[in-house]
């Protein structure tokens, strides 16, 4: 039978055997976990996936968090641990954003976690089991959908393009945990030319250079994306042959790796490229690849959109423009018809005129020699008589009468006799044309 003097204290025993399960079962898991002890938050023992989030340059143990992590200081973090220490009391934080490490290793990530206490065998605070799971995928992906939603609402509302793209460039710029930066470039109609749409971050000289850009192989990241209407990764551009043309230009701008997404219309044809820089050599990893994929449709059902409201645009634009010349003829049209008719009623009013004179004048008694003489006066004998629409007449010979017809305005034969002019072609020459 054993006694009780020969059994060890249940603390003694029960910790190390609840500290080493604890390392077991967080051991592999994708969870942050780290067991600090004392008031100063010792690291005694921590999960791969907790070095991993901090860096594994710092994975180590037996110092205190503040030391291992200094940055942690400045966000309020240490002082929650030992308010947690101070008060036995848990503390959990949701979507707490913590900025870790310092200088261009700086990056921002976002945890659920909770400060445990750990106690001894009497209850009295001891150290804090800190664990966590970081949430900074999940509120990328939230904070994604949100943008995407903003720029499916401006296309729906027919934004200017520009708009929509440099929306969508400064969206992903935001996002990405690592620096981006993003440029799209719209193909010409003939698609054999990339011409500038959207690059909020490239400097001016960059965008500048690349604008009107030719399709085709080796023509950089976005030429040859293009040319094979397939994603291009250029990972070094300081070594890579695409970028022979644009290697020192590239170099200005501070630019190291380029991957280029053909942006495609729903029947395969192109409408532009997506690219995402990187000021240091880098290869994309899964996620970046489809953060691409999915920009690249949200840019095509924007830039097809664009192409539809235009082509509207200039459909309404030809339809007006023919209405306008259509309307113009029909009112010159009608002005024709107006004057056409004025001279149609001017005509019969002088048709009238001259038949009333000529109904007068044929009651005048016919004179022998010719009245149309003039000063030196004609002894011709008087055959035609000659009349105006004003009712002035006179009788003349043959010669006569014709020069009053080719000079006098409405002057016309009033002699009823010839019948009218084919009457008057078919006369009897007279004697003075015989002579």
């Amino acid at each position: 039978m054993t006694t009780a003097s020969d059994r060890q204290p249940f603390d003694a025993v029960a910790r190390p055997a609840a500290e080493e399960d604890l390392r077991v079962l967080f051991g592999q898991s994708i969870a942050v976990f780290a067991s600090l002890v004392g008031p100063a938050h010792v690291v005694e023992t921590a999960n791969h996936a907790f070095f991993a989030t901090i860096g594994e340059h710092r994975a180590r143990t037996g110092v205190p968090l503040v030391e291992l992590m200094p940055e942690l200081a400045d966000q309020g973090f240490i002082a929650l641990l030992d308010q947690v220490y101070r008060t036995g009391e848990s503390y959990t934080g949701h979507d707490v954003r913590v900025v870790l490490d310092t200088g261009p290793q700086a990056r921002e990530v976002f945890f659920d976690f909770t400060y445990e206490p750990r106690r001894d065998g009497e209850g009295n605070v001891v150290g804090i089991w800190v664990i966590g799971v970081e949430t900074t995928q999940v509120k990328h992906a939230q904070h994604l959908m949100t943008e995407h939603r903003a720029l499916l609402e401006q296309i729906a509302r027919q934004a200017p393009l520009t708009d929509v793209l440099d929306g969508m460039a400064r969206c992903i710029e935001n996002l990405a945990p690592q620096e981006v930066l993003v440029s799209v470039l719209l193909a010409d109609p003939d698609g054999r030319h990339l011409r500038h749409g959207a690059a909020p971050s490239l400097p001016d000289f960059y965008n500048e250079a690349i604008d009107g850009i030719a399709t085709g192989e080796g023509v950089g990241s976005c030429g040859t994306a293009a040319h094979r209407r397939e994603p291009v990764v250029v990972t070094d551009i300081a070594t890579d042959p695409f970028w022979d043309d644009f290697r020192d230009l590239a170099d200005r701008a501070g630019l190291a790796a380029c991957w280029s997404t053909p942006i495609l219309a729903r029947d395969g044809s192109l409408l532009g490229t997506f690219a995402m820089y990187h000021r240091t050599p880098r290869a994309p990893q899964e996620s970046d690849l489809a953060l691409a994929r999915v920009f690249a449709g949200t840019a095509a059902l924007a830039i097809e959109r664009h192409h539809s409201e235009q082509a509207r645009r200039d459909a309404e634009a030809r339809a007006e423009a023919a209405h306008a010349e259509l309307t113009k003829a029909m009112l010159a049209e009608r002005e024709l018809r107006a004057e056409a008719e004025e001279r149609a009623a001017a005509a019969a009013d002088l048709a009238d005129r001259m038949r009333a004179a000529a109904a007068t004048q044929a009651t005048v008694p016919h004179p022998r020699q010719c009245q149309l003489g003039g000063a030196d006066g004609c002894g011709e004998p008087a055959e035609l008589k000659v009349a105006d629409a004003w009712g002035d007449a006179a009788w003349g010979c043959h010669v006569h009468a014709e020069e009053a017809l080719l000079t006098v305005r409405s002057a016309f034969i009033a002699s009823e006799e010839l019948g009218g002019l084919a009457a008057y072609l078919n006369r009897r020459p007279s004697r003075a044309r015989r002579t």
